[in-house]
């Protein structure tokens, strides 16, 4: 027999890639279980399996940091005495980018990219520890977002908030509605996820100069990067990244103040027209605004 829950959950997380450096998603979660029926005429409680397999997902993925640890570019030093965890990583054109951060703030996969085959290893190896006995296997299928309009992929940090958005390097994969006058402008929504095509999006206040960094590692043109750091609730948070990929605001980095952002910067190229932004953080969630 098998149970099956769609949209069991949404993985809103960033990984690092070889080609294309700091990228941010968002993966729909399917799931499939086999097995026999319990004394209750079921495989497992609807309910159950949406709270611990959802509960066990963020956990170990979402708003995470996905590392290849076995791609030849990545380096992951572990500090025991602090619990620190350093990731040094070049790109295949030589970009480098590195990290110094608490250690769940990162998942380690021993692959050597991240893709949705080796995290639903990854997965379903710590999930299936945590399944009940009638249960004899679990099946993955993530996803994405089905989008027909322009999109981009951002990763970003939210050092004042509470739980994991903190984490310096988490991301979304996310659709952006541009209206002109009231109407769709598809020239402008490209623009957009064109700009912001696997950008991160840093705050002003965060900067830190080179020599401030922790991180022990070092990259070959200083003057070609950009580094951020803050302590939050979790610990303290370090990033150094190419200035190419970055996107530095005035504001912190919520969905609601980059709405605002979008706005404001979409008057300066549209100015004569009344414009509405609706900015997604992932799936089915965002903020608008209009001016």
């Amino acid at each position: 027999m098998q149970l099956f829950v769609n949209d069991l959950t949404v993985m809103d997380f960033s990984y690092l890639c070889p080609k294309r450096g700091m990228v941010g998603e968002s993966w729909i979660v399917d799931v499939v279980l086999d097995g026999e029926l319990n004394e209750e005429s079921m495989v497992q409680d609807f309910g159950k399996v949406k709270k611990n397999l959802k509960r066990l997902i963020d956990e170990y993925v979402d708003h995470k940091l996905l590392v290849p640890a076995e791609y030849a570019g990545s380096k992951v030093i572990h500090d025991e005495v602090t619990e620190q965890v350093e990731v040094q990583f070049t790109c295949e054109d030589g970009r480098q980018i590195m990290l110094h951060c608490p250690a769940e703030a990162y998942a380690i996969l021993y692959s050597d990219v991240v893709t949705m085959a080796s995290v639903s290893v990854y997965l379903k190896e710590v999930l299936a520890t945590h399944l009940p006995e009638n249960v004899d296997n679990i099946t993955l299928k993530l996803r994405t977002e089905v989008i027909h309009s322009p999109f981009y992929h951002y990763t970003h940090g939210l050092k004042k908030h509470d739980g994991n958005c903190q984490r310096i390097a988490h991301g979304h994969r996310s659709r952006i509605d541009i209206l002109l006058d009231g109407q769709v402008s598809e020239a402008e929504q490209s623009y957009w996820a064109k700009r912001w095509e696997d950008i991160y999006i840093a705050t002003q206040e965060d900067e830190i100069t080179y020599t401030e960094r922790k991180i022990t590692g070092s990259v070959a043109e200083p003057s070609a990067y950009l580094c951020f750091a803050y302590e939050s609730s979790q610990g303290y948070f370090e990033l150094i990244i190419p200035k190419s990929d970055c996107e530095v605001i005035d504001t912190d980095s919520t969905v609601e103040c980059l709405a605002q952002y979008l706005l404001e910067e979409q008057k300066k190229r549209t100015p004569d027209s009344h414009c509405q932004v609706i900015a997604y953080e992932g799936v089915g969630k965002g903020a608008m605004v209009s001016e």
